[in-house]
Formats: C-alpha cells, sequence, structure tokens
C-alpha cells in the first residue's frame, strides 16, 4: 500500500502538471479546485475536475461491487482490481505516446477520465485491505493521526513510522512525477502502470502461499 501510494503522486503530479491542473488521484484537491473555479479564480479548470471525480467515484463503485461478498484481507479480486488499474493506466500511456493528447481537448480529458477511474479503483482496493492510516490516495487524515498522536498531542503509541512513509512516499512520488514529465505524460504513468503490476503480484503471491499454509 505504501508503493501505491507513491505511485499516486506520480499520477497526481502527471494530471496536474501535464493535464491542465486536474487531481486525479487526491479528489479533496479536485473539490477544492472546483470550488474555486466556479467563482473564475485564476482561470482554473472546471470540466477537467469534474471528469475526474465523476471517474473517479465510478471507479470506486467498481471496486465496491468486485469485492462482493469477497473475505477480508488479500484475494484474487485485490489482483483482479490492480490488474484493471494497472490496464488503465498503460491505455492512457499508450494514448499520450500515439496522439497528441495535450493539444486535444477530448483526448487529454479522455486519459484524465481513465486516470481518475483506475485510482478510483485501486482506492477501493486499498479499502477493501484496510491498512490502517494508509489509503493510497490522500494523507489528510494520515497527518492528523501522526500529529494527534504524537508526544507532542495524546502521548499514545501509534504506527509513527508507517504513518510518515505514506506522507513522503507520496511527497516524493509527486516530485518524481513532475521530473518525469519533463521527458512527456508517458513515462509517469508507465512507471506507476509498473509499480501497480509489481504490488499486485506480490500480493498475490503472498495471499497464496497463506492458503497453501493453511
Amino acid at each position: 500500500m505504501l508503493a501505491l501510494t507513491f505511485s499516486t503522486g506520480i499520477i497526481d503530479a502527471v494530471g496536474y502538471v501535464g493535464l491542465d491542473r486536474v487531481f486525479t488521484g487526491n479528489m479533496t484537491g479536485n473539490v477544492v479546485l472546483l470550488g474555486m473555479a466556479l467563482v473564475g479564480a485564476d482561470h482554473l479548470p472546471i470540466l477537467g475536475p469534474v471528469i475526474a471525480l465523476v471517474c473517479f467515484m465510478a471507479g470506486a463503485a467498481l471496486s465496491g461491487r468486485l469485492a462482493r461478498g469477497s473475505e477480508p484481507g488479500w484475494t484474487r479480486r485485490n489482483t483482479t482490481q490492480l490488474g484493471i488499474v494497472a490496464a488503465g493506466l498503460i491505455a492512457c500511456a499508450v494514448i499520450v505516446l500515439t496522439l497528441p493528447v495535450v493539444d486535444i481537448a477530448p483526448l487529454a480529458l479522455t486519459v484524465t477520465g481513465l486516470l481518475g477511474a483506475s485510482m478510483g479503483l485501486q482506492a477501493g482496493a486499498a479499502r477493501h485491505l484496510a491498512v490502517a492510516d494508509v489509503t493510497t490516495v490522500v494523507v489528510t487524515s494520515t497527518l492528523v493521526g501522526l500529529a494527534y498522536d504524537s508526544v507532542l498531542g495524546r502521548g499514545a503509541t501509534h504506527p509513527w513510522l508507517r504513518r510518515a512513509l505514506a506522507v513522503i512516499l507520496i511527497g516524493l512520488g509527486a516530485a518524481t512525477g513532475a521530473w518525469l514529465h519533463r521527458f512527456g505524460l508517458a513515462p509517469g504513468i508507465l512507471v506507476a502502470a509498473l509499480i501497480t503490476i509489481v504490488v499486485a503480484f506480490l500480493g498475490h503471491r503472498g495471499a497464496s502461499r497463506s492458503e497453501t499454509r493453511a
């Protein structure tokens, strides 16, 4: 889940820098951008954030549908969901490699929608796995927990390392995505797709080993 958090940072950087200031993973950012755009602030986009929001919710809904009746923990359905996420990312990379997406609004919005749906599906898979403080798409609640339970706050024992890593990794992912954007939209998307494939493979293999031992 921490690896997927890193890849989300990459995808959000790709969307914000390369797709007209749109977040495709961080929906809180999109809602804020949309609110400002509706009053004409700084010529912010409206259609892109709306498409990202709608497609993200559609991806999350699909994840919920696929997870119906599944057991807690990693199952084959999680592997399937992350496989679909990777396929969606690869499709986006193919589009931007073969067509001038940045120059053609409908194509750019198509990529925005595909990225949003993929991130929604990923967030749904993470919700099913329920790793505390690691949703893969947001870190606000993680920051609250990190500060609230710290020695300066409640002073409770808490998984501070995992929380800190989630925050750091999404930031590093964003930095990586912004750097990769120097070479175009596709490299960042492909790196995120590769990470997703590796996570799906390792998760599936780990679950299979657990079933064998049981």
